[in-house]
């Protein structure tokens, strides 16, 4: 990524990673962008920097506008790794006294980090840093995604460096969300399904608080994507739907199977379900990366999980599947089980103890098929698929 003029003196100087496929078991096909920023006015200000392995060109993105030693403040909006990483790069070439804003977590965490007493500056929301004509605004953010995260607003050319929010994992030649389809949000919610969807109440009562503040927003610039530069509202209107998390009438059957059973088992019951008018959508956990199955299920009201049993377990992928749904906490769902099994079978009743745990209630026990369903136990899971549907219909009031 080559340096840009966003605004007046404002200049993107972030670096593409046009070959990243997994950010911490999310998957990222289209790669992602760690976006960073400099402001010249009276004063020069860097916000947020990029990975370590990408130090130099970050620099050299930098040392394009102008030399890194006349960088006077540093604003560190998040201290996560990917926006962070470069700081002792950073430090070393502008010199380690200089004022380095965080938020009050982020001068809990930027030691942890690096273990370097730098010229530390933490501020609260409210608080303004002159840089002469240009004035930045900072607005803790904390849980979105982290203790420390926090917003920095130019009031002068109302831009939004939202770090961690508003932003999507892609690489590609735009520069803004307009240059591209409307595919951009697709991206965008995939982000929030799997980052953000924990923190959902507390985003929607960040927004309203941003509201209350009575900022213009002309351009979102979040870490990571595009910019949105034309109806910013679009985007933030988008949040507050996927905060509310009201779901649609949707089915969406995760499921791994060994000899088929239970695939067979998942193409009926998700047969039943459309017979009632319910979108239902199965999802195989070795052809489906678990992201882009949350992305399914943020919307959903039905969430079907289908298991062989194996060695009286759950079957590997289902388990870490589970387990990757629960730290999100999806909310106002309705869960069912089943599965195809040998000689024991606990895999439908323990994938009901992990839904429970989620206060994802189970529609009944559970289904279970020994070994290969013959006609008489298809018939039952198109059964069962007709019942999670009228469940659906009755919850959502169709």
């Amino acid at each position: 990524m080559k340096p840009f003029e966003i605004a007046d003196g404002v200049y993107s100087v972030g670096v593409t990673d046009w070959n990243i496929r997994d950010f911490h078991g999310y998957s990222t096909p289209s790669g992602t962008s760690y976006n960073a920023f400099l402001i010249i006015d009276d004063k020069i200000a860097l916000i947020d920097t990029v990975k370590h392995q990408f130090a130099n060109q970050f620099l050299d993105n930098i040392s394009k506008i102008i030399d890194p030693g006349k960088i006077d403040y540093i604003i560190s909006n998040h201290t996560e790794m990917d926006h962070s990483g470069s700081l002792p790069e950073v430090m070393h070439r502008v010199g380690s006294n200089t004022p380095l804003y965080c938020s009050k977590m982020g001068h809990k965490n930027l030691p942890l980090h690096f273990r370097q007493n730098w010229n530390y500056h933490p501020v609260k929301t409210g608080e303004e840093l002159s840089l002469g004509k240009k004035n930045l605004v900072f607005l803790e953010t904390k849980m979105i995604h982290w203790p420390d995260s926090m917003f920095s607003y130019l009031k002068e050319d109302g831009i939004l460096f939202s770090s961690d929010g508003f932003g999507q994992h892609y690489a590609g030649p735009e520069t803004f969300t307009d240059e591209t389809s409307e595919d951009i949000f697709a991206h965008a919610k995939k982000y929030f399904a799997n980052i953000l969807l924990l923190f959902a109440p507390r985003i929607k009562k960040l927004i309203s608080q941003v509201g209350d503040l009575g900022l213009t927003i002309n351009t979102i610039c979040p870490d990571h994507g595009l910019f949105w530069r034309k109806n910013p509202e679009k985007i933030i209107e988008a949040y507050l739907k996927w905060c509310d998390q009201v779901p649609e009438k949707k089915a969406v059957i995760v499921y791994d199977t060994m000899w088929k059973s239970t695939e067979a088992m998942a193409e009926k019951i998700a047969e039943g379900i459309a017979d009632e008018g319910i979108y239902a959508k199965p999802m195989h956990l070795r052809n489906c990366h678990r992201s882009d199955i949350i992305t399914e299920i943020m919307d959903a009201k039905a969430i079907v999980v289908g298991s062989p049993t194996m060695n009286n377990n759950l079957f590997p992928t289902v388990s870490d599947f589970l387990t990757y749904m629960k730290g999100l906490k999806p909310q106002d769902k309705i869960g069912a089980a089943f599965g195809s099994y040998g000689w024991s079978g606990e895999a439908v009743k323990q994938i009901n103890n992990e839904l429970t745990a989620m206060n994802i209630e189970p529609v009944d026990p559970g289904l279970r098929i020994q070994y290969v369903p013959e006609q008489n136990g298809l018939d039952t899971c198109h059964a069962y698929g007709k019942k999670i549907g009228q469940m659906i219909n009755d919850s959502t009031g169709c």
